[in-house]
């Protein structure tokens, strides 16, 4: 299995934020996850490696080749659906088509009327008049008709009904289904990654904290309870971070037998992406 995209040593700086030797790999036959919380980084990622912001240093390869030399080749192999749509607002979605079609060397118009049936979009409404659930759907039928190998997503689920997430969820995996693809999906809403993603990266501050796969992350991590009077200056170096109250003490961790050992007798829970998440970033922020 090889990498559709590679990331190596990216940066790019503003005068308040900065991307830090950003370094990734999307293996196909994978949805990876880029998560964080908003202002992590992810959009202006997402940005750089399309070329619609340029940046200070790094390389981006797509399907083993360098983006900057080979732009008009491998952008043909991209679908990209973007939170903002970057749609004309006065047109239609048939005039809208018009303008986007002719860009890519495989549309495929069979498969751009069959994505329009089964999101019931009428190509002779105004793009003005779309909900944002339409519109996203109308940016994913175009991003879907054109036989791209990636599909690039920034936040497409964000401020959608849980409806329309799932919808926008089952047409990812069937687009899986083909093979030699792949998806590399922005979201800080981490629960809609638990049901499809594969892999997952995490940012935060503009620097990679992780990459993993997504079952063996959420085994290795689980959320313990107990009494806060068992706790010590040693035991608590276990935890990645740590909240103790009156009450008692809850806390995320990937050392659990240790934990175990040292305070017997503590509940376990399994976390959520989302616990791992702020668990580290609670625990980069001590």
């Amino acid at each position: 299995m090889g990498n559709i995209l590679e990331i190596s040593g990216l940066n790019k700086s503003y005068k308040d934020f900065s991307l830090t030797d950003v370094s990734f790999t999307l293996p196909e036959d994978c949805i990876t996850g880029f998560i964080g919380i908003n202002g992590a980084g992810k959009t202006t990622t997402i940005r750089t490696i399309l070329g619609l912001t340029q940046k200070t240093s790094g390389t981006i390869k797509l399907f083993g080749k360098n983006i900057e030399t080979n732009e008009q080749e491998l952008k043909n192999r991209i679908g990209v659906v973007l939170d903002d749509g970057r749609f004309y607002d006065e047109l239609t979605m048939a005039e809208m088509k018009s303008i986007i079609a002719p860009a890519y060397s495989k549309w495929n118009e069979k498969d751009y009327k069959e994505y329009m049936d089964r999101f019931s979009l009428n190509p002779k409404q105004k793009i003005i008049t779309l909900s944002k659930g339409m519109r996203m759907k109308f940016a994913l039928t175009l991003a879907l008709s054109h036989e791209a190998e990636l599909l690039i997503m920034d936040e497409p689920t964000s401020g959608l009904d849980p409806l329309i997430r799932s919808q926008l969820l089952e047409i990812m995996s069937d687009y899986m289904k083909k093979g030699g693809r792949g998806v590399f999906f922005s979201t800080h809403i981490t629960s809609d990654l638990e049901k499809v993603a594969d892999m997952l990266i995490l940012i935060n501050n503009g620097k990679i904290l992780f990459e993993q796969e997504k079952d063996i992350l959420m085994d290795s991590f689980r959320i313990i309870k107990g009494d806060s009077r068992m706790l010590n200056t040693d035991n608590k170096k276990l935890f990645m971070s740590l909240e103790v109250t009156e009450f008692g003490f809850e806390g995320i961790t990937n050392r659990v037998s240790e934990i175990q050992s040292s305070i017997p007798g503590v509940l376990t829970e399994k976390p959520s992406i989302e616990d791992i998440m702020l668990g580290y970033i609670e625990g980069g922020n001590k």
